[in-house]
């Protein structure tokens, strides 16, 4: 199952759903762009500081994985990676699902929190304009 999660992180990369390194993870969360920071087992007392303050005040989550720097990196075709962003939802939803059959009791408070988002991100995407401008209080909608 770990390798099936590396696999996963590859294809996220692949799908430019992922943003490996400090400086473009960190321009991600700070930007808003942000679902999910990534942090990797072994990652020094300074790039956890540094993520903690990426994601502070932020709505992206923090997740420390079960893999070390050089797992990470080798999923995403980098050397060492000790951070990435995650910056669709349904990525995020999706691997923290895979963490959480890894390891339940870990990563099980995050995946139901992550799994809450997507499931109102999915329902306010499906909602009309018109549903929309009625909590904006707009009385007409083109369309």
């Amino acid at each position: 199952m770990r390798e099936k999660t590396l696999k996963f992180l590859g294809l996220m990369r692949k799908a430019r759903a992922l943003e490996p390194g400090e400086s473009s993870s960190g321009e991600a969360v700070c930007g808003g762009k942000g679902k999910l920071l990534l942090l990797a087992s072994d990652a020094s007392p300074n790039a956890r500081k540094r993520a903690e303050s990426y994601t502070a005040g932020r709505s992206c989550l923090l997740l420390e994985l079960p893999f070390t720097k050089e797992e990470l990196g080798g999923a995403l075709g980098k050397g060492d990676c000790s951070l990435a962003a995650v910056t669709d939802l349904g990525f995020a939803n999706a691997l923290g699902k895979r963490l959480a059959e890894l390891s339940p009791e870990r990563y099980g408070e995050t995946a139901e929190e992550l799994a809450r988002r997507f499931s109102k991100a999915v329902r306010r995407k499906g909602e009309t304009a018109k549903e929309r401008n009625k909590w904006n209080g707009k009385r007409r909608t083109n369309g």
